[in-house]
This record gives C-alpha cells, sequence and structure tokens, in this order.
C-alpha cells in the first residue's frame, strides 16, 4: 500500500474519533445544562471535526509529498550510484582492450625482431665461413691450424700484456704499500716482541773510570772476595778491558742479583764489605720481586688466575733463562697461546691444555739442582703441588719420555713444537745457516736463462744474474716473482728475503 494512502486512513481515523469525543462531550453538556442550544453545540462540533479532518488531511498530504521527495532523491542517489558504477566498469573494459592491443603489438615486434636476430646469425655465420675460407686459402693452412695460429697470437699477446699490467700494478702498490709497511711491523712489533735474555754465562760492566777498578777490588782484595762470597758470582777484571768487568756465573740469576749489586755500588761509591752485603740483599729483594712479577704477568697474558705460588715463583725464574737462544718463559707464553688456539678448533677445552703448555718446561727452573731431565722434574713438581694429572702427564710427555695417553698430551707436543721451530724463536746453527744460502742460491739458480745467483746480507737478499738475450724487462720481472714465490713455499725464514734480477747487456771491442 502506498505511504500517501497510509496517512490519509490515519487522518481520517482521527477525525472520527475527534468527531466521536466532540459528540460525547456535547451529549455530557446537555445532560448537565439542559437541551438549550444543543442543535447549535452539535453543529459547533461538526465544524470543529470538519476542521480538524481538514488539517489531518494536509497534514497527511504534506508528509506523502515529503516522503515522495525523499523516496524520489534516494531513486536519483542510486540511479547516479549505477551510472557512475557502470562508467568505471566501462573504462576499466577499455583500458584492458587496450592493454591487450598493446600485447598483441608487443609480441608482434618481438617476433619480428627474433626473425631478424635469426638472419643477422645466419649472415654472420656465412660471412665468418667465407673469412675463414679466405684466410686458408690465402695462408694456406687449413681451419684447424690457422684457428691454433691466431690463439697462440692471442695468448702471447694476452700474457704479455698480463706482464705488463702486473708491473705496473707492482710498481704503484710499492709505492702505496711501502708506508703501509712500517706501520703494520711497528705494530706487529709491538704485539709480539718479547725480552730475550742472551744465552752466555758473561755480563759485562762498564765502569765510570779505570781508577774504580782499584776500589772494586779493595785493600789486599777484600772488597772482591767479600763480593764474590756474597754473590757466588765471579768477577774478573782484565787488563784487556778497560773501563770495565766480568762477571760470570753459569746461574743466570746469581749473574742478575750480581750486576745490580755492583751497579749500586759504583754509583754509591761506597765500596767495603758491609756495603757490598747490603747492596746484594737489596738487589735479591730487587730481583726477587721482578720473579714474582714475572710470573704473575704470564698469567695475566695467557689469562689464566689460579695457582700455586711456589709455582709461579718458578715460572718467574724462567726469565732469566734461555734455551738456544730463546728466553724460556718468552717459549712457555707462546706455547700456552698456540696450545689454547689449536684446542678451540679442535673443539677440546682450552683451559687445562693451556695451563699444561705453560708449565711444561716448569722443571728447567730447578732441573741444573736436581737429577733427571726437566720434563720429568716438571712433572713431579707439578704433582707434589697438586696440579690435575691430566696436566702432570702433559708436562711429562712433552719430549716423548712418556708415550702421550691424552689429547692434551699431544696438543702440548705441537704448541712447545710450533713456538720452538717459529723462524727466529732460536739460534741458527753454522751449518744451518750455510745450508739456507745455499739452498737461496739452488732455487735461483733453478730457472732457464739464470747465469749466476748469489745470496748477501746474511739470506735476506738474493741477486740473480740472467742472460739479457734469453731474457727480456718483462720475463725479468715475472721471474724474481716466480723466485720469491718459490722461496716462500719451500723454505723457512724471518722477515722478508729480497729477491733481485739483473739484466744488463755489455758490448766490448778491441782497438788494434
Amino acid at each position: 500500500m502506498p505511504v500517501s494512502q497510509v496517512a490519509l486512513i490515519v487522518a481520517l481515523a482521527v477525525t472520527v474519533v475527534v468527531v466521536i469525543v466532540g459528540l460525547i462531550i456535547a451529549l455530557i453538556r446537555v445532560r448537565v445544562g439542559g437541551s438549550a442550544n444543543v442543535e447549535d453545540k452539535v453543529a459547533e462540533a461538526r465544524l470543529e471535526a470538519q476542521r480538524i479532518l481538514a488539517r489531518a488531511e494536509e497534514e497527511a498530504r504534506v508528509r506523502a509529498e515529503e516522503k515522495r521527495a525523499v523516496e524520489e532523491e534516494a531513486m536519483v542517489r542510486q540511479r547516479e550510484s549505477v551510472e557512475a558504477r557502470t562508467r568505471r566498469v566501462m573504462q576499466r573494459e577499455e583500458r584492458l582492450d587496450q592493454q591487450a592491443t598493446n600485447q598483441e603489438e608487443r609480441e608482434r615486434l618481438l617476433i619480428e625482431r627474433e626473425v631478424e636476430a635469426k638472419r643477422l646469425r645466419v649472415e654472420a655465420q656465412e660471412v665468418e665461413d667465407q673469412a675463414w675460407a679466405d684466410l686458408t686459402r690465402l695462408a694456406g693452412l687449413d681451419r684447424a691450424e690457422a684457428r691454433k695460429h691466431i690463439m697462440e697470437k692471442v695468448e702471447h699477446e694476452a700474457r704479455r700484456d698480463a706482464m705488463m699490467l702486473i708491473r705496473d700494478i707492482e710498481i704503484r702498490s710499492r709505492e702505496e704499500a711501502e708506508w703501509r709497511s712500517r706501520r703494520i711491523l711497528a705494530g706487529v712489533v709491538q704485539r709480539m716482541s718479547h725480552q730475550v735474555v742472551k744465552d752466555a754465562t758473561s755480563t759485562v760492566i762498564n765502569l765510570p773510570s779505570e781508577h774504580m777498578k782499584g776500589r772494586i777490588i779493595g785493600r789486599e782484595g777484600r772488597n772482591i772476595r767479600a763480593f764474590e762470597a756474597v754473590t757466588g758470582v765471579s768477577l774478573i777484571i782484565d787488563d784487556k778491558l778497560p773501563e770495565a768487568v766480568v762477571l760470570n756465573s753459569y746461574d743466570p740469576i746469581r749473574r742478575e742479583v750480581a750486576r745490580l749489586a755492583l751497579e749500586k755500588l759504583i754509583v754509591d761509591g761506597r765500596l767495603n764489605p758491609t756495603a757490598i752485603e747490603e747492596a746484594v740483599a737489596k738487589a735479591e729483594s730487587e730481583v726477587s720481586n721482578s720473579i714474582r712479577d714475572a710470573g704473575e704477568a704470564a698469567l695475566l697474558e695467557v689469562n689464566l688466575s689460579k695457582m700455586r705460588p711456589e709455582l709461579i715463583e718458578l715460572l718467574g725464574q724462567l726469565r732469566y733463562r734461555t734455551s738456544y737462544g730463546q728466553n724460556v718463559l718468552d717459549h712457555l707464553i707462546e706455547s700456552a697461546h698456540a696450545a689454547s688456539l689449536l684446542a678451540s678448533e679442535l673443539g677440546v677445552d682450552p683451559g687445562p691444555v693451556k695451563r699444561a703448555a705453560l708449565l711444561h718446561d716448569i722443571g728447567k727452573a730447578v732441573s741444573h739442582k736436581l737429577e733427571g731431565s726437566h720434563a720429568h722434574v716438571g712433572a713431579e713438581i707439578a704433582r707434589r703441588l697438586g696440579e690435575d694429572p691430566e696436566v702432570v702427564h702433559g708436562i711429562e710427555a712433552h719430549h716423548n719420555e712418556v708415550a702421550p695417553r691424552t689429547v692434551l698430551a699431544v696438543l702440548v707436543q705441537a704448541a712447545d713444537a710450533l713456538s720452538a721451530a717459529r723462524p727466529g724463536a732460536r739460534r741458527e746453527s753454522f751449518e744451518q745457516y750455510t745450508q739456507k744460502l745455499e739452498n737461496l742460491e739452488n732455487i735461483a739458480a733453478s730457472y732457464e736463462g739464470v747465469e749466476k745467483a748469489y745470496a748477501f746480507q746474511a739470506g735476506r737478499e738474493v741477486r740473480v744474474l740472467v742472460n739479457p738475450r734469453r731474457v727480456d724487462d718483462l720475463t725479468a720481472g715475472a721471474l724474481a716473482r716466480q723466485i720469491a714465490r718459490r722461496v716462500e713455499k719451500e723454505m723457512q725464514y724471518p722477515g722478508k728475503i729480497e729477491v733481485t734480477v739483473i739484466r744488463e747487456s755489455r758490448y766490448t771491442d778491441y782497438a788494434r
């Protein structure tokens, strides 16, 4: 049912109700006030009902028109929305049609280009075949021989260009890297340098004057006798050494105490038995402190915190002992670092391995006082001082006097060998030195075109003389590089070795 009809029905219902109410009111008034003017009242009620009915109809009509206007507006908006959506759909369809057209055009162009590329490849192959045919016809060679000839020529040119490029790069890198190498070497020296005590039994003390020798000797030699008695060191005064005396002892700690005491006495100027005893006591205290400090410093360097004071004392004493020119305490620290790295690479706990490597030569501190090898003596000391049995076994097995039974013992052996065999760690014998020089010269002389080779500067430089007719300048540079790489591969040496290839032409004639 339309909305306007509903509104009209509602208005009529309201009018009827109003009329009925009006009639009821009129009847009540008639009963109460009598029958006078009843007809007038009825007429007024009818008029009032008509007016009410008219207002209701007007309101219903207005409401119906408003509702109709709202509905028409909603229909208009809906129609506009549909039209806008339709336009968007049509635009999308147009874009899709355009894209499809572009895609077809692109595919067509690709097909045309592919056809053109095939045609060009065919033409290029034909040109190449014709070129090869002309080349073989002119050169009198078949295609395989011509290809081989061209490849050899290209290879030769490429190799020559590579040599020139390598030479230019080497010149530039040498100029650029010189200052860097100095800085790097300085940093390495600061990190890896260790104090090395000479493997000798004598220490030379310089004197301020020749007159000081007489004061050191004293009246009837009492000062020198007192000094030797207190220190246990021989004091040698030789006229061949002006303004100097020599301290001689196999024990480096005693020799160090004697050196400190004598230097203090020389500075103080008081030379008598009492002053000698006081100076020696102070020197012993200083050396004892330095020994303890050296042992604690070694523990800190290898990052070990707990150790018996007796073992720390023995470690510090090794600061004054050497083996083949290598400081024993430095050797132990190097071995501990190497053992820790090896253990970490193998997935083994580095703590016990590092501890055993640091203590493996502890017996050298007292082996000159006790019988037996330093490995056996060191193991007994560590066992008596409560070290772990595995660490004790690593100490006693590091020279295979006892067969190694654990991974720790094997790692200690490896670390000991690494530190001892490190280039520059220990002194070379004369035979080893001469053999190294001979090997350098033999390596350089083994190359084609080399006439002579000489090792200079204690093996730090090799000069190679080549035949200028067989070796050109570029080949000489490559030859120096080849010799240097072979020396790196086949030899062990500290520092670096300079390889210099010399190529010169000499022309001689005689006037007769």
